[in-house]
């Protein structure tokens, strides 16, 4: 590897910064590698240029989703062919999830987050509901304010992480929402009903929510998929942050009008 590409991969993963190495394993070529670092800018090259432009396109989505695997290409980057095979390397913490309520949902929507990879905390400022007993998969569990939490953690917060606030208290939904806010944290999700959700409104304007911050709040929380049980929601939630992190076009609840579950659901 060029001293230029090891250092750069060195650096990034020293101040646990996301990064993507891509190296020709099978086929021409085999050993040349080519780095996505932090800032988009791009390090050495697998042969060409054609190559180089469809790997890229791999190697972003890879570090997206914190994955490592082989993909298989043609000499100039052909889809389906077999001329090649790289190895893509994404060296990048997991994306973080912070699930404000220790609520029946919880539980669940723990569950569906660590499935898909996420390091999650469960925060609670009521020290009796927010325990590991209750949420043994969550990988750490605060009991203190939601602000509190995110003026700690926020800055670490990116696009690929989330903040859902489960619960239908103002004094902790608001808290949690502005201060989420204040962050580059990708989704934002507020559960409730929309009558829940318009009184929460009223609450954060006075807060000093702008109506260009209200386009970031995903409330009512979730994917318009007829969830009821906690486990359903679970997944109407994490479909929606997928669709909304891969520019997706989906139905959500936010979107919509009227009750949230229908007579028949």
């Amino acid at each position: 590897m060029p001293d230029s590409i090891f250092n750069v991969l060195q650096d990034a993963i020293r101040e646990g910064n996301p990064i993507a190495l891509a190296t020709i394993i099978e086929g021409d070529g085999v050993g040349r590698k080519m780095v996505l670092d932090p800032t988009g800018e791009v390090h050495g090259t697998l042969g060409n240029t054609s190559l180089d432009r469809v790997v890229l396109r791999d190697m972003s989505g890879e570090l997206e989703a914190g994955r490592t695997g082989t993909r298989h290409y043609g000499r100039n980057g052909e889809a389906r062919e077999e001329e090649l095979t790289i190895f893509i390397e994404s060296f990048a913490p997991p994306p973080q999830m912070l699930i404000f309520g220790a609520v029946d949902f919880t539980a669940a929507l723990v569950r569906v987050a660590k499935v898909l990879g996420y390091h999650v905390t469960v925060c609670d400022a009521r020290a009796v509901f927010a325990t590991t007993k209750r949420f043994p998969l969550a990988d750490a569990v605060e009991a203190q304010w939601p602000d509190k939490l995110l003026e700690t953690v926020g800055s670490s917060l990116g696009v690929r992480d989330a903040v859902c606030v489960l619960t239908h208290d103002n004094k902790f939904d608001v808290p949690a929402i502005t201060a989420a806010l204040d962050t580059n944290v990708g989704y934002i999700g507020v559960m409730g009903s929309r009558k829940t959700h318009d009184n929460r409104s009223n609450r954060l304007r006075e807060a000093g929510v702008s109506e260009e911050d209200f386009k970031r709040i995903m409330s009512p929380i979730g994917s318009d998929i007829g969830a009821r049980t906690p486990e359903e929601t679970a997944i109407s939630i994490c479909a929606e942050i997928i669709a909304l992190r891969t520019g997706r076009e989906a139905n959500s609840l936010k979107q919509g009008s009227g009750p949230i579950h229908k007579p028949n659901d």
